[in-house]
């Protein structure tokens, strides 16, 4: 039951859509407002959800950045052979 209310103002051109949506859609504006109104608080839920999986992500992923040093000129060249040598060495074994 829905028993709280809330009004703005709206553009007569938005107003005009938003009645002709209901209109073909058979329901009442305060329907397509209800259904516009969730639709948008899931989608901007959705995002700030992402948002924080990046965030997890990124931290997770950050211990794991680094720069490799050595003698030599052609590290970034050997830049697969390098790690692969230092994860056997930490591992003992490939992954």
């Amino acid at each position: 039951m829905k028993t709280e209310v809330y009004s703005w103002r709206v553009s007569t051109d938005l107003k005009t859509g938003l009645e002709r949506e209901a209109k073909q859609r058979k329901v009442s504006l305060s329907a397509v407002l209800d259904l516009a109104a969730r639709d948008w608080l899931a989608k901007n839920r959705a995002s700030s959800e992402d948002e924080e999986e990046q965030r997890r992500l990124h931290e997770a992923a950050a211990k794991s950045f680094g720069s490799i040093s050595g003698p030599g000129g052609r590290r970034s060249e050997q830049v697969r052979e390098l790690v692969r040598e230092r994860l056997l060495q930490r591992h003992g074994r490939m992954r």
